[in-house]
This record gives structure tokens, C-alpha cells and sequence, in this order.
């Protein structure tokens, strides 16, 4: 078939894909893959030309064990388009009969490509600049219930959070605007939360509403933060899709995206068929996130530390010139999670808690003070087997969690 090339060495337009491959034959699978992501099919074809097949076919150059690696001629792909890329290189091979299993581990992005993208707006020092925050973790919360609320009860609770001591409050990912929660009335009442917390606490704050929805009606929630004044926007990106998401960064609202990744796990998480998060997040800072979820390693949800960390440096790593983007733990966290948290991501992080937050024995506001009470003393040093009055009861309901 010609796909397999050993000796081949990639070029500097070249996309290479690493791909973990379950088959019976795995070259003839790799053949395969090869074939269906650039120009083939399952047969020749009378039309193929051999100047089309020799400069636009893919190349196999590595087989370990069950892994490939996959050179792509930059002239595959659109420029500025993450659909077609993604149709290309994690399309059709999925289905084939060849594989049994397939999964895209990593990509490495050339620079003609990726420069073609946004990239963040704030990214990690613009986010710090809006919150007068240089050197610490951030600290945010999700409005908890996720959804029931009414706006009034909701801006309360956004209220209580960052007076105890929340950077941020976030909408959950499946609060939108329903009947019991309108968009614009929620917003408008939140946003003045914001700004009371602000004048007591004398520091910055934010509220990060979601605004998924059909692209245009995304696109009209983002004017509105805009115009009402807030900084943040929370997009579901893997639901709402990444020609969504492009047009949201091409408007340039000038306001920070939060990244949650609300279904990623359902082609993530399996090791031997799908795509691996990293994936997902190398396109996510092309396409200009300025803050995106990658796990917490001792929380409640599925993710190795290796794992975690290599999503880590892949959003804050260089790429050309692209900022980095904030990564964000959240997911089952409470108070005595954060030595190991401290330890595992170091200061570049947003530390983002829940129920360890709401369910406080005394409520949000002194949930929220534990969770800033804790950061102090690990900050300075200390362990947290003196601990003030808020974060003792944190620690008696839920305890230390080990550092990793």
C-alpha cells in the first residue's frame, strides 16, 4: 500500500500523530490508518495520480510494540480550521475493521499550523493582571446545587464565596439559562455580587457565567458579560464544539474563556480507543482558551499524576509564541487537599472546590475562608495541624488528603 516508510524523517510542515494500535496485523492496520486520514481508501482508485499520492500521503515512520507514529504533509489540512483537522487525523479510522482499538495519544503541531490559530487572549499572566493576583494559586468555586436555584438565591451564593475568600465563582456546566435561572437576570445580579464583594474585600473578583449555547446565541451572552461589565465566560468546549468555540475567540470580546470540559471522558478516558485529553487540549489553546480543566489527581475524577502533568506542560509549555493557558483543578476537592494540590502543580494553577467549599459545616462564606486559610499556611510553610477556626472544621469533616 506504500504508507509504511521507516526510513522516513519528518519535515518541518509535517503533522505527526502517535497512535496506540489494537489489531491482529499492525502494520496492515497501520497501513490502514495511514490510508483512510490523508488520501486513501480501501481500494486503489483510478483517479489516484502518482504526484498526488507521493507529495499528500502520510507516512508510517515508527512501529514500537503497539504504537505508530504518522507524518501528515502540512498541505493536508486548512489553515485555521480545527474541524478539518480533526475530520483528517481522528475521523473515519475509528470505525475501521482493521483496528480493534484505537486511540490518538499525542499530536505535535508544526508552526505554520498552529500560528494560523488565535491562540489565548490572557492566558495565565492576563488572567493574574485582571486579579491583581502574581504569585499565589487562584481560588474559585462552582455554585453548588449545579442547577435549581433561583437567580437571587444564586447570586447569594456567588456572593458568601468570594467574601469568604473565592477569586472566582463559576456556573456548573449544565446551568445555562432555564426557566428557573434566566441568563440575563442571574448575570446582572451575580455581577453586582461581584462588585459588593469587591468594595468589602478590597480585592478583585470575578464571576464566570456560562454562556453555552447555539454559536449565535453564545455569541449574544458574551456581548452581554461584556457590556455589563464582567471579565469571565464559561464555555462548555467539547459540547458546544470547536467551530463554536473559534467564532466565540474570533469576536475578540476582550473577556477571559473558561474552558470545562463537560464530556471529554466519554472518548478520553478508555486507554486503548479514543482521543487522550492532551490531544483535546493542544487544539483548545490554539483556539484561544484562557483557562481549561486537566484534572486533579487526588480529587474525585479519573486522571494518573503523569497524566495530568504532561496536559499541564502542554498548555504552559512553549508553542511558538502561544500563551499558556491557566490549568484547572476541580473535581471532588476540599480544603485539606491542597498541601498535595501545592505540591503536585505548584503556584500556576486554579484551584477550584465545590462541595468541599458548600459543604461546610457553617456554609459557603466560611467554606470559602477555609480554602484561603489553608492556601496561606501552606504558602508559608506550615503544615495544617494547627488550623484556624473555619478550616478546623473543613478538617474534622473531610481531613488531610496525602501529598503526592
Amino acid at each position: 500500500m506504500g504508507y509504511v516508510e521507516l526510513t522516513y524523517t519528518p519535515g518541518e510542515d509535517d503533522l505527526i500523530c502517535t497512535f496506540r494500535v489494537k489489531a491482529h496485523d499492525l502494520r496492515r492496520a497501520a497501513e490502514a490508518v495511514a490510508a483512510e486520514s490523508s488520501i486513501g481508501t480501501w481500494t486503489d482508485v483510478m483517479t489516484m495520480k502518482e504526484e498526488i499520492r507521493e507529495r499528500l500521503r502520510a507516512r508510517v515512520f515508527e512501529i514500537r510494540d503497539d504504537v505508530i507514529k504518522v507524518a501528515y504533509p502540512g498541505e493536508l489540512f486548512e489553515k485555521g480550521n480545527i474541524p478539518q483537522i480533526l475530520s483528517s487525523i481522528a475521523g473515519n479510522i475509528f470505525g475501521m475493521r482493521e483496528v480493534e482499538g484505537l486511540r490518538l495519544e499525542d499530536v505535535e503541531i508544526p508552526r505554520s499550523i498552529a500560528l494560523s490559530f488565535s491562540g489565548p487572549a490572557f492566558g495565565i499572566d492576563g488572567v493574574r493582571e485582571k486579579l491583581k493576583i502574581e504569585e499565589r494559586p487562584l481560588v474559585g468555586t462552582i455554585v453548588k446545587p449545579k442547577v435549581g436555584l433561583s437567580p437571587e438565591e444564586h447570586a447569594e451564593v456567588v456572593y458568601r464565596a468570594l467574601r469568604g475568600g473565592c477569586d472566582l465563582v463559576k456556573d456548573d456546566e449544565n446551568l445555562t439559562s432555564q426557566d428557573f435561572n434566566p441568563f440575563e437576570k442571574r448575570l446582572k445580579l451575580s455581577l453586582d455580587a461581584v462588585k459588593r464583594a469587591e468594595d468589602e474585600t478590597g480585592e478583585e473578583k470575578g464571576y464566570l457565567p456560562n454562556i453555552t449555547a447555539e454559536t449565535q446565541e453564545m455569541l449574544r451572552r458574551a456581548e452581554l458579560v461584556k457590556e455589563l461589565g464582567g471579565k469571565f465566560i464559561t464555555v462548555d468546549v467539547v459540547t458546544c464544539g470547536f467551530s463554536g468555540l473559534q467564532t466565540l475567540r474570533k469576536h475578540d470580546f476582550g473577556i477571559i474563556i473558561h474552558a470545562h470540559r463537560a464530556m471529554h471522558a466519554a472518548f478520553t478516558r478508555k486507554k486503548d480507543h479514543g482521543i487522550s485529553m492532551l490531544v483535546l487540549a493542544k487544539f483548545l489553546r490554539m483556539c484561544g482558551v484562557d483557562q481549561l480543566h486537566i484534572g486533579t489527581v487526588v480529587g474525585k475524577m479519573e486522571g494518573e499524576k503523569e497524566d495530568v502533568l504532561r496536559i499541564r506542560d502542554a498548555i504552559t509549555g512553549e508553542f511558538y509564541g502561544i500563551k499558556p493557558v491557566f490549568p484547572v483543578a476541580s473535581g471532588g476537592l476540599h480544603p485539606g487537599h491542597i498541601p498535595a494540590l501545592y505540591s503536585i502543580f505548584g503556584k500556576d494553577v486554579i484551584l477550584q472546590f465545590g462541595g468541599g467549599i458548600h459543604g461546610h459545616p457553617d456554609g459557603t462564606e466560611e467554606g470559602a475562608r477555609a480554602v484561603r486559610e489553608a492556601l496561606s499556611m501552606v504558602l508559608e510553610g506550615k503544615p495544617l495541624d494547627n488550623p484556624p477556626p473555619a478550616l478546623k472544621k473543613a478538617i474534622e469533616k473531610w481531613g488531610i488528603s496525602e501529598t503526592l
